[in-house]
């Protein structure tokens, strides 16, 4: 006997079109104030915990000098997510936002200032996107070691979008300043 679709269900994905596809994000984590391995580790539950996000690979930990920070900031813990999601790409900036708030993260008009906690998101997938809220690929995240490495380290034959695989962009670079941390380690559970 064949069974035939029931006509009375209606799937809530037909109601409004839309069609959610699984895609591959990278998430940069980092943090330079307060109790850094907590704030990361935390991040990491955050992110494992929203849902349609599924955390399929954690970086090692690197600590690395501050970028452009103002005089006197700490050094920064590093580390890089990738996920599966099917959450549209502004959805995920949001989520991101809101765990960087949940730490504690305060906003200044001081560029590069020490932060409890920021998570980037490098790559959605193939999204692109320009606007005041959200840049996808991340802008600067192909010129810097502290997420081109911990990526490398989790999926070597990553490519950036528009840019090339992050080996030859890491090679270009090097990893002066990189201190990968063997005494941490971030779980997913």
């Amino acid at each position: 006997m064949t069974e035939t679709p029931n006509p009375n269900i209606i799937d809530a994905d037909t109601l409004t079109g839309e069609m959610r596809p699984i895609r591959r994000a990278v998430l940069a984590l980092g943090s330079n104030l307060g109790d850094k391995m907590a704030s990361l580790q935390g991040a990491v539950e955050a992110i494992a915990d929203t849902p349609d996000v599924w955390v399929t690979a954690v970086s090692p930990v690197y600590e690395t000098e501050p970028v452009d920070s103002p005089a006197g900031a700490e050094s920064y813990l590093n580390a890089v997510l990738l996920v599966d999601t099917t959450l549209a790409a502004h959805r995920l900036m949001d989520r991101a936002l809101a765990i960087e708030d949940a730490f504690d993260r305060e906003r200044t008009e001081v560029l590069n200032a020490p932060r409890t906690l920021d998570v980037d998101l490098i790559v959605v997938g193939d999204r692109r996107s320009d606007d005041e809220h959200l840049r996808l690929p991340h802008p600067r995240a192909a010129e810097r070691p502290f997420v081109l490495k911990p990526w490398h380290d989790v999926e070597p034959d990553a490519v950036f979008p528009d840019r090339g695989p992050i080996s030859d962009l890491l090679a270009g670079l090097g990893t002066d300043g990189l201190v990968r941390r063997e005494d941490l380690a971030l779980d997913v559970e």
